[in-house]
């Protein structure tokens, strides 16, 4: 993570606070500071697949079951609670959260922003499936594992008062 780190913050002004962020199958990684390595980093027991494993069982997920999701990765979010008030800069190189991204309509370019707002639209568009709209009409995937992601973005970002999320092209392994 400390990789990914120093790769996204490279093009932001020295001292400005960023904050990385990752959605992994089985946890979301957070990385946060104003220097070349972060201050702190987070590992949360939140991921697209585990989240999607332990609290959805049927397809789309049922209108409890989002519920639940919700009030866990809120109750999850609540450790690093403290980014909120750091004014960073979000920042990712996640391949899902950029799919999130074109699906929201964001032009497919190198480096693309997504705002909160439209994370939200995103989100009723899966709440309408999730309440029986065909999948085929929400325009959107209806797999556990993208519904987890879109929900732990979505939180994430509301909660941690982002605005927006500037994501990459993804960081090459060393």
């Amino acid at each position: 993570m400390e990789r990914r780190y120093a790769a996204l913050r490279a093009d932001c002004p020295a001292g400005s606070a960023v904050t990385v962020l990752h959605i992994d199958a089985q946890q979301t990684l957070i990385a946060s500071g104003t220097g070349p390595q972060p201050d702190v980093t987070f590992t949360l027991a939140l991921g697209s697949h585990k989240t999607a494993a332990d609290l959805f069982w049927h397809k789309p997920p049922t209108p409890g079951e989002m519920e639940n999701a919700i009030m866990v990765v809120e109750d999850e979010l609540f450790r690093v609670r403290a980014l909120a008030a750091n004014g960073s800069v979000l920042r990712s190189d996640d391949p899902a959260l950029r799919q999130i991204a074109l699906l929201a309509g964001a032009t497919d370019d190198a480096e693309l922003t997504l705002s909160v707002d439209a994370v939200e639209r995103l989100f009723d568009a899966l709440a309408a499936l999730v309440l029986g709209r065909p999948a085929s009409s929400a325009g959107i995937p209806d797999d556990a594992a993208f519904a987890a992601t879109l929900l732990i973005l979505r939180e994430f970002m509301h909660h941690l008062q982002f605005a927006s999320i500037r994501i990459s092209a993804p960081v090459q392994p060393a």
